[in-house]
């Protein structure tokens, strides 16, 4: 049975190879264009910082040098039940030098669609096992993110050698760039 979590809680991740199931609806009367929500990863070392430019996973570079992490690629609608685009994860591959997996999700033209994920409902992220589909935990962000044009949904990361997953649930308004300023 999964674990439903709530902003801040931390589990163990207690498999190595699992799936990361993002999804989301757009609310159709919001600005009159589709809402194209990207999810992109960050495999930080120590530092807090970016590997390597290999070692940030999104729609344009879709594997991490190591095989570690695989984005499945780019929904540009959300439209449909389940998740909306998955990552795939294997902790065994991980380059040593990894200490967190952050994972965000910004909205592709916010500014220039007017668009902020106040106009997004029934947003979460899962992670689930691939080989029997049990979903492992999942944390649905039920807060109001009225002018936020990016959320970092959750991060896995490694404390005493175990890595865990924690629901972060915190927006910011600048997008993807503020995240590659931050995490390069």
């Amino acid at each position: 049975m999964a674990i439903n979590l709530e902003k801040g809680q931390r589990v163990d991740v207690k498999i190595p190879k699992f799936i990361v199931g993002l999804g989301w609806d757009a609310n159709s009367s919001s600005t009159g264009q589709e809402f194209d929500l990207d999810a992109s990863v960050f495999i930080l070392g120590e530092n807090k910082k970016v590997l390597s430019d290999d070692y940030f996973v999104f729609y344009n570079n879709l594997k991490s040098p190591d095989g570690s992490v695989e984005h499945t690629g780019d929904n540009l609608t959300g439209a449909g039940d389940g998740d909306d685009e998955s990552i795939k994860v294997d902790l065994s591959k991980i380059n040593a030098g990894a200490t967190e997996i952050c994972i965000v999700v910004t909205i592709h033209k916010a500014e220039e669609r007017r668009q902020n994920f106040g106009q997004v409902r029934n947003s979460f992220v899962r992670i689930y096992n691939p080989d029997n589909n049990e979903e492992l935990l999942k944390y649905e962000l039920e807060e109001d993110f009225s002018i936020e044009t990016a959320v970092e949904f959750g991060r896995i990361y490694k404390r005493n050698g175990e890595w865990k997953f924690e629901a972060v649930g915190v927006g910011q308004r600048g997008g993807l760039e503020d995240y590659l300023n931050k995490y390069n």
